[in-house]
């Protein structure tokens, strides 16, 4: 919900072309100050409002009101604030949303959508889905059987969960492209292990409510099962 539901009245006005230029550029300033959180729908009407401010200048030939040119540089410079803070975490951080998916998982009984320990048929589930190969493998000799797979949303972005199990205990490895240091780093939420690495251009988080030390043991056979 937005901190100031008077200013998004404003905001939409004047991405419709709707309000003055003298309210406007003091709008701009009251954004400029305030941590908005723009809704998506308004975010796109946005980009086609700067579009608009963006496009050539009309020829000389035709009239054009003084005050055109003043809302198009105010619609300007409001995007240059909303892209901004539009990337500005909302107070939620990530090792708080990866907690809440596995919470969810497990609350709300959709632990997999692919749900075999057979990778060769897990791995190939999420071609299409999502725009990178995430490893596979099953760690069950290890302890760490292969429980299957599922599609997550972290930070705004499609990623994939792998899910396995130690003894009562479900581990979610959540990988999504990115850069982390190779060495792995535990971290402790809510009563959650949560344990990060990089390898070869992935991010991998792994959370469970296991005991670090089979976390890590996870970590450990995990990345010399993958490691190229």
């Amino acid at each position: 919900m937005s901190a100031c539901p008077d200013k998004e009245l404003l905001l939409h006005a004047l991405v419709d072309g709707e309000l003055d230029a003298g309210n406007g550029l003091a709008l701009e300033a009251h954004v400029a100050t305030c941590a908005y959180a723009a809704p998506q729908g308004f975010l796109d009407r946005l980009d086609g409002a700067l579009a608009e401010a963006e496009a050539p200048p009309p020829s000389p030939r035709r009239a054009v009101r003084p005050d055109t040119w003043v809302m198009s540089g105010a619609v300007g410079a409001l995007a240059a604030s909303l892209a901004l803070f539009a990337f500005i975490p909302s107070g939620v951080s990530l090792q708080s949303e990866l907690v809440d998916a596995q919470a969810r998982s497990l609350e709300a009984q959709h632990l997999v959508d692919v749900q075999t320990s057979d990778r060769h048929t897990v791995k190939p589930w999420f071609n299409g889905k999502i725009d990178f190969a995430p490893p596979v493998v099953d760690l069950a000799s290890q302890g760490y059987p292969l429980v299957g797979g599922r599609l997550e949303r972290i930070d705004g972005r499609r990623v994939a969960a792998l899910v396995f199990h130690r003894q009562a205990h479900v581990i979610n490895l959540f990988i999504w492209p990115g850069d982390a240091p190779p060495n792995p780093a535990m971290q402790q939420k809510d009563g959650y292990n949560l344990l990060r690495w990089g390898h070869a251009g992935l991010v991998f988080w792994a959370v469970s409510d296991c005991d670090a030390g089979a976390l890590s043991g996870f970590q450990k056979d995990f990345a010399a099962a993958t490691k190229s």
